[in-house]
């Protein structure tokens, strides 16, 4: 996204369209989407932003990333119940987009967790998710949204 907003020499225009808060462990992620249209050119990225102790975290998922991630999380999901039994000391299981964005959940003492992180570089970038069913639905949310948004 940052590359497709910062061309220079066109007008860069962002529009935001809200989308329900993903519940947390630990409070709630923002989530949205952004419509940004430059030099004539149109994108929708779903937006994911945790305001931390350090500043706000956004992590900015293209629509053909989006698909990938929710293929990937209906695989992750049916491979949880598996590992969550495991008797490994700690097992990890995330995709990773180009960006950098992750989901993934990690066990570890027979505890499965899921999270994502939402940058790839810095601190406090990772938030922990009550239960994977939330993103889910928060991803299919983001792709109706999309696809209305694109009609």
């Amino acid at each position: 996204m940052d590359q497709f907003a910062s061309k220079t020499g066109v007008i860069v225009k962002f529009e935001d369209f809200n989308l329900p808060n993903i519940p947390l462990s630990y409070g709630a992620a923002e989530a949205r989407i952004r419509k940004l249209t430059s030099g004539g050119e149109t994108k929708y990225f779903y937006q994911i932003s945790n305001e931390g102790k350090y500043g706000t975290k956004t992590a900015s998922i293209a629509y053909e990333d989006l698909i990938e991630v929710q293929k990937a999380l209906t695989s992750l999901i049916a491979e949880s119940a598996t590992d969550a039994s495991t008797s490994s000391d700690y097992i990890e299981n995330k995709f990773v987009t180009d960006d950098g964005f992750k989901v993934g959940y990690y066990v570890s003492d027979g505890k499965l967790t899921w999270y994502m992180q939402l940058e790839k570089f810095g601190s406090n970038n990772t938030i922990f998710i009550k239960e994977a069913s939330s993103v889910k639905s928060a991803l299919d949310q983001a792709k109706a949204k999309m696809d209305e948004l694109k009609q």
